[in-house]
């Protein structure tokens, strides 16, 4: 085989690769650009290498995509943008392959909005062992390589990440999907018809709500009684023409799944300008995260412009 059909038998290797590799660094980043940036990263150092010398190439990229990521997550610019408390996960469309493998509920939960949340919580080393094993089901044996770590201190890591997680995480189990849909259509009817009362009814008693504030304020929006989040929610979904004009015209709704979260998509014609995703627990509204900076929604704007959408159920809001 010449050098340039061996380039392209070993580029083939990495394409077959590449959607894995995506979903781990997005589960470890949080983020689909940097986790896109890392992963093309990857693959200049996969060019870089004496292939002919990798025995295993899954595990060789598994290494280096981990590693970048933890780079990054260590960087004193990473430290800045998610300490100054303006850090939310790049919401994804169901069906996005970065969302990556999803028979488990464990696999599931950790590309959720709340657990990739909950996971800043952890030191890199414990949000990368317990990526590996929650969502990849790595041994230990396999982490410790990974990672330059004994198998010991990574039974450690995902020990401490599980008791974090679990001890922040509102577990309701997995929500029907159809009542899922009502509760959000409820929680809409409700907020933009003005009815606080049964916006409150619909809560949690300890429910949050965030909101990156469209990208316009340094920090994230935060609410943490039902009463004040549904002060918002009556405020903000209210349909006014000042906020048609904002937007630049007359949007619909569409309910849709985000990171497997049932959520509504704000959409004028082709462009989503804002998603709120819900988690439920026990038939109520847990957390409620609305995200409309356009940096934010890029990767799902553009999944959506691919998308054959289904009847809005605000087709005029």
């Amino acid at each position: 085989m010449d050098s340039t059909a061996t380039d392209r038998f070993d580029t083939g290797r990495f394409e077959a690769s590449r959607n894995r590799l995506a979903s781990l660094a997005y589960r470890l980043l949080g983020s689909a650009a940097d986790a896109e940036d890392a992963v093309q990263e990857a693959f200049l150092h996969w060019q870089a290498a004496d292939r002919q010398r990798i025995r295993v190439p899954e595990a060789w990229l598994t290494k280096v995509v981990t590693n970048l990521c933890l780079d990054r997550l260590r960087s004193a610019q990473a430290r800045r943008e998610r300490a100054f408390g303006a850090w939310l996960p790049e919401p994804l469309l169901d069906g996005d392959p970065m969302l990556g493998p999803a028979d488990t509920f464990e696999q599931r939960e950790s590309v959720s909005l709340a657990v990739l949340t909950l996971m800043e919580r952890l030191s890199s080393l414990e949000r990368a062992v317990y990526v590996l094993r929650e969502a990849f089901s790595y041994s230990h044996t396999e982490i410790a390589e990974i990672l330059d770590i004994t198998e010991s201190a990574s039974q450690q890591h995902l020990h401490r990440a599980r008791r974090r997680i679990t001890a922040a995480r509102r577990r309701g189990g997995e929500v029907d999907p159809a009542s899922a849909r009502r509760i959000v259509e409820e929680f809409l009817a409700a907020a933009s018809s003005g009815r606080t009362e049964r916006l409150v009814a619909l809560l949690t008693d300890d429910a949050i709500a965030i909101s990156d504030g469209a990208g316009l304020t340094g920090r994230l929006l935060q609410f943490d009684t039902p009463q004040r989040i549904a002060a918002v929610a009556r405020a903000g979904f209210k349909p006014t023409p000042a906020k048609r004009r904002l937007i630049g015209g007359t949007p619909a709704i569409h309910y849709a799944l985000v990171n497997g979260a049932p959520a509504i998509l704000v959409v004028l014609g082709d462009r989503v300008v804002g998603a709120v995703a819900f988690d439920i627990t026990n038939g109520r509204v847990a957390a409620v995260r609305g995200m409309a900076a356009p940096t934010r929604l890029a990767r799902l704007a553009e999944a959506w412009r691919q998308h054959e959408p289904d009847t809005p159920i605000l087709p005029e809001w």
